[in-house]
């Protein structure tokens, strides 16, 4: 199976909201290959977070994509929103979801938005038979490792199997871990299939982001026995 290149994705959850432009630029410095940009509605979680204008605003200043993970009870309502602002990965919740037909119905109206890449995610107590039915549709499968809402939780090593059983079944797009990632973590991280990681406050909390990033970047590369591409898109 293809391996994709290891991508690290700072979570903008973490940064100083008060200089969000500055903030991104430091991450970018310090070799971040995605931002992650979590949309909280109050609703789905208990949580509020930012809106489509300010992700507008991010994607005027941003030189690496925006990784946009819709934590919303309507993902398709606001997804042409999120489009317009400028979202390169789009991701939403399968537990928004009745049924298999309403989640394709999702994806494919992100498609029909443009939208570069499609993801979904699940939640640590989501079993992965609930996104089975739609690995072929979608190009990215985010897999929550603390339950969502807030950030700096405790990272929660039972839902590595996950990734083992998307890996197992034949998925072979982009595999996204959110929650608790850090230099701590991040190798078990990999050695179970993932290749994209989403880092908060280990990386914007950090006393040398740039160190820090290179050095998760490089245990996870080792734990997958290959080489990353940095930079890929």
């Amino acid at each position: 199976m293809h391996m994709h290149p290891v991508r690290i994705a700072p979570s903008m959850l973490a940064s100083d909201f008060s200089r969000l432009g500055a903030e991104l630029a430091r991450a970018e410095a310090a070799g971040a290959d995605w931002h992650h940009v979590d949309v909280m509605d109050g609703h789905f979680v208990p949580n509020l977070t930012i809106g489509a204008p300010v992700l507008a605003a991010l994607h005027r200043v941003a030189r690496v994509p925006l990784d946009v993970h819709l934590m919303i009870t309507e993902p398709l309502r606001y997804a042409p929103d999120f489009a317009k602002a400028g979202a390169h990965v789009l991701t939403f919740h399968i537990e928004t979801c009745a049924n298999e037909a309403a989640a394709r119905a999702v994806v494919r109206g992100f498609r029909k938005l443009g939208i570069e890449r499609v993801g979904v995610s699940l939640n640590p107590d989501t079993e992965v038979e609930r996104v089975a039915p739609i690995l072929d549709e979608v190009d990215l499968v985010l897999v929550m490792s603390v339950f969502p809402g807030f950030g700096g939780q405790k990272f929660m090593p039972q839902v590595l199997e996950k990734g083992q059983r998307l890996r197992a079944a034949g998925f072979a797009g982009l595999l996204e871990i959110d929650g608790g990632v850090n230099r701590d973590t991040i190798a078990a991280c990999a050695g179970a299939g993932f290749d994209s990681f989403v880092m908060g406050s280990a990386l914007y909390g950090a006393a040398d982001m740039g160190l820090e990033l290179a050095h998760c970047r490089a245990r996870a590369v080792e734990a997958r026995g290959t080489s990353s591409r940095h930079g890929s898109s």
